[in-house]
């Protein structure tokens, strides 16, 4: 079960890095410190570039971030609750399952951002 969480951890680390790099990229133009904004630029226009970059890096990817990590936190709920025999809080205080957590709130927060973006244009 450790491994598991591990696995889904790391896997949705990475998946959910494109997007968070360009939310930051994002913020990061906005700034007034010149090599930043430039470079936050360049990143920003790299994704608007490519369509591509929107259904799969933007929403595909952070939408299956939201799903695994969604998955793996009931799957070790219902796993610790079968060898417990009792009930338990609804989030463990153990990191790795904080970490999948943050992880897929960070995902929501993703994708809100990105559907209300495209539902303004």
């Amino acid at each position: 079960m450790r491994k598991s969480i591990l696995a889904t951890a790391a896997l949705d680390f990475v998946l959910i890095a494109p997007a968070g790099l360009f939310m930051a990229a994002l913020v990061a133009r906005n700034l007034q410190l010149d090599g930043v904004a430039v470079t936050a630029q360049r990143i920003v226009m790299w994704y608007a570039g490519k369509a591509w970059t929107l259904w799969v890096l933007l929403l595909a990817l952070p939408f299956t971030v939201l799903l695994t990590g969604c998955a793996a936190l009931l799957h070790e709920r219902i796993a610790i609750s079968n060898t417990a025999g009792q009930r338990l809080p609804l989030i463990q205080a153990e990191p790795l399952s904080i970490f999948v957590a943050a992880l897929a709130l960070s995902a929501v927060g993703i994708l809100a951002i990105v559907i209300l973006h495209m539902l303004a244009n």
